[in-house]
């Protein structure tokens, strides 16, 4: 089932890899590498596990950049302006069967994302991308790649097994098309070799998903961790 119900929850923080504070007048001449989507509702969550697997594993040029760009919609804006690439990963309906990697590029990319809503997100990313071309400040290559859900009816869950097995593929993927349309050739971290997390180790794959708890316990009590936050916040 590729519906879900709302949630007030808009995402997590956005973060970008390396330092976000750069001065964003460097757009032009930057590829910005954005995962997308909202990691507490199953395979939404697949474009920001994808460049966190990519933040992990490889060394990044300057000229480009990684973001989980979560949910924030119209917040993205600044980032996205003048680029001279953008390569989003998301998860996608494009009406394959579920588990399935799909492409599109130039103006096929906001058609694509507006034709089979499943998030709020997308709606809102939808009209991010119409402003940047209504404003003359588009990418000047756009392109998306995506994966078909297998579901998002699992509030609090971590990636299908299927989807979850397309991380590395679609990373990999991604160094094609900086290979290709770029000419940029990312190399892998060496042995040993430690690099910044693209976010906060809470959030990670590794210790959002085994800090789940199991569907009994959740089914009772909540989520810890949630329970928790709203606690801290009353």
């Amino acid at each position: 089932m590729l519906s879900k119900a709302s949630s007030p929850y808009f995402g997590h923080n956005s973060f970008m890899f390396p330092d976000p504070l750069t001065d964003l007048a460097s757009n032009d001449t930057t590829i910005l590498v954005l995962g997308i989507g909202n990691i507490l509702w199953a395979d939404e969550g697949f474009g920001v596990r994808v460049v966190e697997c990519l933040a992990r594993d490889y060394v990044w040029p300057a000229s480009v950049r990684l973001m989980d760009g979560g949910t924030q919609g119209l917040f993205l804006l600044p980032y996205l302006e003048n680029l001279a690439g953008l390569i989003i990963v998301d998860a996608i309906d494009f009406g394959l069967p579920p588990a399935t990697i799909h492409e599109v590029h130039g103006a096929d990319v906001p058609a694509t994302i507006g034709a089979r809503k499943m998030s709020l997100h997308q709606t809102g990313f939808q009209e991010v991308l119409a402003l940047l071309d209504l404003r003359g400040c588009s990418p000047r290559r756009l392109s998306l790649v995506g994966v078909q859900p297998v579901t998002l009816d699992d509030y609090g869950g971590g990636l299908t097994p299927a989807v979850a097995a397309l991380v590395e593929k679609v990373g990999l993927r991604v160094l094609d098309l900086l290979r290709q349309d770029y000419g940029l050739d990312i190399a892998p971290v060496e042995l040993g070799q430690q690099l910044p997390g693209l976010m906060a180790e809470a959030v990670t794959q590794a210790a959002y998903e085994s800090g789940r708890p199991d569907a009994e316990t959740a089914c009772r009590h909540g989520d810890e961790r949630l329970l928790a936050r709203l606690k801290d916040a009353s």
